[in-house]
């Protein structure tokens, strides 16, 4: 299953719904795709809702972390919404 997105605006923030498989090649790079079109157009609120997202390999993690990298330098926020158990991180 190939990842999916889609957005939507609630109050000055873009949620950025995804679906499916963050993995090495196309997952990650519709991720990276998204979010850099999203700071182009200066929308820098960003919440990432993960609930329909079933695995998220290693590269998707490094993914994950640049784009937070990125949002945080143009002077943004992402943040994670609706984590599973499966991509959910215990202290």
């Amino acid at each position: 299953m190939t990842m999916k997105s889609s957005s939507r605006q609630i109050d000055g923030v873009t949620v950025l719904d995804l679906s499916g498989r963050i993995t090495l090649g196309e997952g990650s790079v519709i991720l990276r795709d998204t979010i850099r079109d999203l700071i182009g157009r200066g929308q820098k609120r960003i919440l990432l809702n993960l609930g329909d997202v079933s695995y998220i390999d290693s590269s998707g993690i490094g993914e994950l972390v640049s784009a937070f990298t990125t949002v945080r330098n143009q002077g943004g926020e992402l943040k994670l919404l609706n984590l599973t158990k499966k991509v959910h991180y215990r202290h």
